[in-house]
């Protein structure tokens, strides 16, 4: 193989910025990495920056080969890309969904060679597809300043979104080498699997271009079996008794077998977890269920939306996102959902889901807007559909296929489309249609859900207000701006979408922000908030729950901890529905670039408060405070595989801190809610909340405390939060106390590192440690501690 990744030189195709520029990586990190154009995240640089995407821009190296039997094999070539070899157009390719392997025998030489990538114009190109369009294509236009990115087959939101940047970069992100031509290859492999008890056969079929009549092995878990090629394909069934299994995450153990597939030289590997996926949609008394079964076992998916690691996609790398994904596992979650205004992701990034044993959940690439309906566009999303499949389908974290993320709702979002409805729905079933086909054809029964949300198939239903089927996305409390309350007045199935900003850490402000921009009208903070009306949205929640913050800092604070409770508030309650609703995915899990936005993780990876308090309303074993008429219901979830014994002792809390008890009972949960205490109002005092613990025999698993009343209420009274710090090896163990009932205790570092936890409650006599990690080694962190008193008062 030889390789063409590395070191490149790049230039605006009338020569000007000429760079250099390593690929794989994109065209705006290089002009930055080489002090061609300032810092696109920090200020307001990128308005300055977006003529970059309106030029055509080349890529120009040589190499030397001693023969000329070659293939380029090329992947995530984003996105106007021509490739040129000693002059000649060997490619052209305009989706960056699409690999391709070109024949380049007719115009290699023996020695040097140069190889050329032109990257086009995607802003004129856009344009000119949607005037030569039959019918306007609507773009969700307040989503992306750059505009008609539909007519792209790029993410989306390079284009911009409510909480993205807007340059619409280019590069190479995939694979760019050479390979020798061979007579047969492996083009692809297809693995299945069927389960019975206590046995487990997966199914490989090897497809073979070249000459039928090759022998191919196959191995795995000391299976082995061997076929003949015939019309292009060798199958074998491997059967495994006592299988180890592959579970979610908080459910088993994450086994993975090796398995190989060779044929001659040519030796294909995978990494497989055995296990059967199911998605249980079953009319009901209320609607249609939404449930994940793995193995046997109906899960409750606990999670968040994944959106790509980087606005730029040359700073994503392998580390960063492992830690991002083993963030979203130390905080409970078994789910993710990779959106579909992103990209189809690295092989790897599913390696790492199938180690980390989260679950995935996989729109195709389609988000928000009208799509061409067209015969040539539809060949080619085929094409996109049944390469991506293919190269995914057999990791075991991938679970279920989801045809789009809201294109039922933008049929119902433009003046055209409400206009003429019918053109548009008929479009968008052609599209649908065809990406199930695809799929379904590559990979023979992949689990199937048509879009997101959806109240089921061939249903064009609302299921943003409609919570009786199929996946819902919940947008009522932040869009509409109602209070967390309202997140009780539904009951979805499955919510595959629901969230509320915060501002990113201070750590994160000061990356883009100077001291003299701390204020959420300034222009700075505004050009890192994307959704419109986002910073007085929050602004006018906290008056709502909240006795408004002393300073910024503290305000920053507190919208992390108002965030925090909007989530919890949502999730708490439709947990306690279970089985009813069984699962939650929130929006979103991480940032792209330092922003205000919905997301638990900072950019960076960085726990925001929210991420903290997911850690622990996502706990296997929880209790969630569930207002009723006449009081509160304590009810008990369980998670677990198994019933377990769960003792609630419920409590009235003072502001100085004293506790009453008021129930104390020991119930039995297995896989539906129970409630454990129903809590009249009148037995908390006006000036008092409700506390409670849970336990299982003698270990403490718990305790959560629920505010009647709005927070501005209560006249909380100075805790006297003291500290004392104490290294232990590389980490600090900051061990607090305080004096009255303090909230949302939370502790800052002037370092980089994670703590164990954060936003918790103290209550007199009871101290509580958490332990700071640095990232780097020998690191000597100040820690700045808040709490919900000192930050209003």
């Amino acid at each position: 193989m030889l390789n063409l990744a590395g070191d490149w030189s790049l230039s605006q195709e009338s020569g000007e910025n000429a760079i250099a520029f390593v690929l794989p990586g994109d065209g705006i990190d290089a002009l930055f990495r080489a002090d061609a154009i300032p810092d696109p995240y920090f200020g307001r640089n990128e308005y300055g920056l977006r003529w970059i995407c309106d030029r055509t821009w080349v890529a120009t190296r040589s190499f030397q080969t001693d023969r000329t039997d070659l293939v380029l094999v090329a992947s995530m070539l984003d996105t106007l890309v021509t490739v040129a070899v000693n002059g000649v157009t060997v490619l052209t390719s305009d989706n960056m969904f699409l690999s391709h392997r070109v024949d380049l025998s007719h115009v290699l030489r023996l020695g040097a060679n140069e190889i050329t990538l032109t990257f086009g114009n995607v802003v004129a190109e856009a344009r000119r597809r949607q005037e030569a369009y039959r019918y306007f294509l609507p773009f969700s236009a307040n989503n992306t300043p750059i505009p008609n990115g539909n007519l792209i087959r790029k993410p989306a939101c390079d284009f911009g979104w409510d909480w993205n940047i807007a340059l619409a970069t280019f590069g190479v992100h995939g694979d760019l080498y050479l390979e020798p031509v061979a007579a047969t290859r492996i083009a692809h492999l297809v693995v299945t699997q069927s389960h019975t008890q206590g046995r487990a056969v997966v199914s490989v079929a090897a497809h073979v271009e070249g000459e039928d009549g090759g022998e191919v092995s196959f191995s795995l878990c000391g299976v082995h079996a061997k076929a003949m090629v015939k019309r292009g394909v060798a199958r074998a069934d491997l059967p495994i008794d006592a299988p180890q299994l592959w579970w979610p995450a908080g459910q088993g153990a994450q086994t993975l077998h090796d398995l190989t597939v060779a044929l001659g030289k040519q030796t294909e590997r995978r990494r497989v977890g055995l296990r059967s996926a199911e998605l249980i949609t079953e009319k009901d008394a209320t609607g249609l269920g939404f449930k994940i079964r793995i193995n046997g076992r109906d899960i409750f998916a606990k999670g968040a939306n994944w959106i790509p690691q980087d606005a730029l996609a040359g700073r994503i790398n392998r580390e960063d996102t492992r830690d991002l994904l083993q963030s979203a596992v130390a905080a409970n979650m078994n789910m993710i959902r990779i959106w579909g205004g992103g990209r189809y992701e690295p092989s790897w990034f599913y390696d790492l889901c199938d180690e980390l044993g989260l679950m995935v959940w996989q729109d195709f690439m389609f988000s928000c807007h009208i799509y061409p309906a067209d015969d040539a566009f539809l060949t080619q999303v085929a094409e996109e559909v049944r390469q991506n499949a293919l190269r995914l389908h057999h990791h075991a974290s991938l679970t279920l296929w989801c045809g789009d993320n809201e294109l039922i709702g933008a049929l119902t979002w433009f003046p055209e489309t409400r206009a003429n409805r019918d053109q548009y729905l008929v479009g968008y079933d052609r599209l649908n249609r065809t990406i199930e086909q695809a799929l379904k054809a590559a990979v023979p029964g992949a689990v199937w859900w048509p879009s997101s949300p959806s109240p089921g198939p061939m249903d064009f239903g609302d299921t943003w207000h409609d919570d009786k089927k199929g996946d819902m996305h919940f947008w009522s409390v932040w869009h509409e701006g109602r209070d967390f309350d309202h997140y009780r007045d539904v009951s979805p199935r499955f919510c595959s979408e629901f969230g509320f900003q915060s501002y990113p850490s201070m750590e994160v402000i000061r990356r883009f922000a100077d001291p003299a921009d701390f204020n959420i009208a300034a222009p700075v903070m505004e050009s890192h908030q994307k959704n419109g009306g986002g910073n007085a949205r929050i602004a006018e929640t906290m008056f709502r729950y909240f006795r408004f913050p002393v300073d910024f800092e503290n305000f920053v604070y507190l919208s992390q901890v108002q965030q925090g409770l909007a989530i919890k508030t949502a999730v708490t309650h439709w947990r306690s529905l279970k089985p009813h609703c069984m699962g939650t995915l929130i929006w979103q899990l991480n940032d792209t670039w330092p922003v205000c936005s919905w997301a638990s993780l900072d950019h960076g990876g960085g726990w925001k408060l929210m991420h903290h308090m997911a850690k622990a309303f996502y706990a296997p074993v929880f209790v969630s405070a569930v207002p009723v008429p006449g009081g509160y219901e304590l009810r008990a979830v369980n998670d677990r595989a198994g019933p377990i014994d769960l003792t609630v002792t419920a409590l009235a809390v003072t502001m100085a801190g004293r506790t009453r008890e008021l129930a104390r009972a020991t119930v039995a949960v297995g896989g539906a809610a129970v409630v454990a205490h129903r809590i009249a109002a009148d037995q908390i005092g006006a000036d008092e909340m409700l506390a409670y613990l849970w336990s299982e025999g003698d270990a403490q698993l718990g305790g959560d405390v629920f505010a009647p009343k709005p927070y501005k209420a209560y006249d909380l009274l100075p805790p006297n939060l003291r500290h004392r710090v104490k290294k232990v090896g590389q980490a600090y163990e900051i061990t607090m106390s305080v004096e009255a009932l303090a909230l949302f205790v939370s502790v800052e570092a002037d370092q980089p590192g994670r703590f164990s936890g954060n936003a918790v409650t103290l209550f007199p006599g009871h101290p509580a440690t958490l332990t700071f990690t640095p990232a780097e080694p020998g690191a000597e962190p100040r820690f700045t501690l808040r709490d919900l008193h000192s930050a209003t008062y």
